[in-house]
This record gives structure tokens, C-alpha cells and sequence, in this order.
């Protein structure tokens, strides 16, 4: 039985607020809960000054992300061209690994943790690779008003050291003498909604702090199930040229592996972001 489940009706019950047809593009939700497909963007005339129409995608995708605030450099991927911050996403039948296989939030081992990741593929599997992407404002949600009240005063450590280090040696990435850490609250509070998420992953976190190992590797397996329930996710499913956008601040992210011995090639823009607070 899910753990959501009960005799009273959905823990989590979720109202979408109904808005005005837009004028020029048009919004497909995937799910009530979270994602949506938007339609009618011409990212090119977005761009026109910063990246005229004769330039290469690469630098229409880098232009596109500014738009949004300062780009974040990534602590240990390679990068596309020229530019640390046009990340390379590549996969194909000889590679020991996919990027973002596990669920997770982009770098949130940084000190000041990415606002926004924009993933632009260029090349897809005939079949597969689909990216998956979970709402923590709802997980959140659903959780007891007991468990709220003990998370909301916890933070933990993420760590990314045991993640980077020798992640790209196939890409012939050399390791940095260290990778980020820092401490985060469990619970964060999104900057622009005020609304409060979840801000714990399986890929970066490593254990709540101030409480006893146990007890913190207990609460943590319950909160990384909690939050991979189908309940609170909807499934991008990639075409060539298409772009995804993502809020890290209040959503998790992972990408299927699905599609050996075929080729996923693509790059990512990442945006700036605060210290969780």
C-alpha cells in the first residue's frame, strides 16, 4: 500500500489554480501537480542581442540563461567549447555511466546552490531517456504536521566528494584537490514563493546534523522514499532540439538510462542561485 494512501481520502490534495489563456504560447500540463509543456517560444528573438540568429545554438542556450541571472560554473563536469558554463551531457554505449541517473538536486553541495538548470538535447535515443521530475513544495505538503514541526528546525550536510571525485576521468576530467560542501536546512524556504520544500537528496546529502547517526540515516530513508512517491512526479519525455527548465530550489530531478546502446548528447546552462535558508 502506498504510504500516501488512507481510508480518508489523498494525504496530499492538490487544487490548481485556473488561469487566463495565454496570448502567445501555449501551456500543456503534464500532471496537476507538477510540469507542463509550453509551446510558441522562439528562443532565437529572445536572444536576438545577445546571440544574433547566425550564431550556433551553444551560444543562443548561454544567452537564454543569463536572461535569467549570473550562470553557475559546475565544480566537476566538462564543459562544451569555450565556456565553463555550457555543461556537457553525453551518454552513449561506451560510457560508464549517464549524468543524473539518481535522484537529486543539481549541486546542492555548493554553498549557494544553482537557482535553475536549462538542458537542451540535441541528440535523443530512438526510445527512452526520459527525465523525471518530483515537486518538493508537495512532498513537503503531505507530511505530518509532527514531522513537519521536527524537520523545520534540522539541517544537514551535502557533500560532494564522494560523488565528483573520478565521476569524468572518461571525459579525461582531472580531480580537484576538493569539491564543494555545506549545510543546508532540511526544509527550505523557495525565495520567491515563500512556500516551503524539501531540501533533502539521495545524491548529495550525507546525514542530518546534531542528532545521532541512526536516528539520522532512519529519518533520511524515510524522506527519500517519501519523496520519490509517483504521487508528487510527471515524466519529461525528451524530442531532438527540445529545451527543459527546472526551479532546483523546489524540485528533484532524474534522468533514465534506458536507452543503451544508443546516444543522448546535449548541454546545460545553469543559473545561480542563493544559500537555502
Amino acid at each position: 500500500m502506498s504510504s500516501l494512501s488512507g481510508k480518508q481520502g489523498p494525504r496530499y490534495r492538490h487544487l490548481a489554480a485556473e488561469s487566463e489563456p495565454y496570448e502567445t504560447i501555449a501551456v500543456e500540463k503534464l500532471t496537476p501537480i507538477i510540469g507542463a509543456e509550453i509551446t510558441g517560444v522562439e528562443i532565437g528573438k529572445l536572444v536576438s542581442e545577445e546571440a544574433p540568429s547566425n550564431r550556433q545554438m551553444d551560444e543562443m542556450h548561454l544567452a537564454f540563461g543569463r536572461k535569467f541571472g549570473e550562470l553557475h560554473i559546475h565544480p566537476a563536469a566538462p564543459h562544451e567549447g569555450d565556456d565553463p558554463a555550457l555543461m556537457k551531457i553525453y551518454a552513449d554505449k561506451d560510457s560508464p555511466r549517464a549524468n543524473g541517473e539518481g535522484w537529486h538536486t543539481d549541486v546542492s553541495c555548493d554553498v549557494e546552490p544553482p537557482m535553475g538548470s536549462i538542458l537542451y538535447i540535441k541528440q535523443c535515443p530512438p526510445r527512452g531517456g526520459d527525465t523525471l521530475f518530483a515537486n518538493m513544495y508537495a512532498a513537503y505538503e503531505a507530511l505530518s504536521d509532527r514531522m513537519k514541526t521536527y524537520l523545520d528546525a534540522l539541517t544537514a550536510l551535502h557533500d560532494g566528494e564522494s560523488i565528483y571525485r573520478g565521476l569524468y576521468a572518461n571525459y579525461g576530467v582531472a580531480d580537484k584537490p576538493s569539491y564543494p560542501r555545506a549545510e543546508h536546512p532540511v526544509v527550505r524556504t523557495h525565495p520567491v514563493t515563500g512556500k516551503k520544500a524539501l531540501y533533502v537528496n539521495r545524491g548529495f546529502t550525507r546525514h542530518i546534523i546534531g542528532i545521532p547517526r541512526d536516528e539520522s540515516d532512519a529519518i533520511l530513508a524515510y524522506l527519500y522514499q517519501h519523496v520519490e512517491n509517483p504521487l508528487f512526479q510527471c515524466r519529461f519525455r525528451w524530442s531532438e532540439n527540445a529545451i527543459a527548465f527546472w526551479d532546483n530550489r523546489c524540485t528533484q530531478h532524474r534522468a533514465m538510462w534506458d536507452y543503451w546502446p544508443h546516444t543522448r548528447a546535449g548541454t546545460r546552462v545553469t543559473v545561480k542561485g542563493e544559500r537555502p535558508v
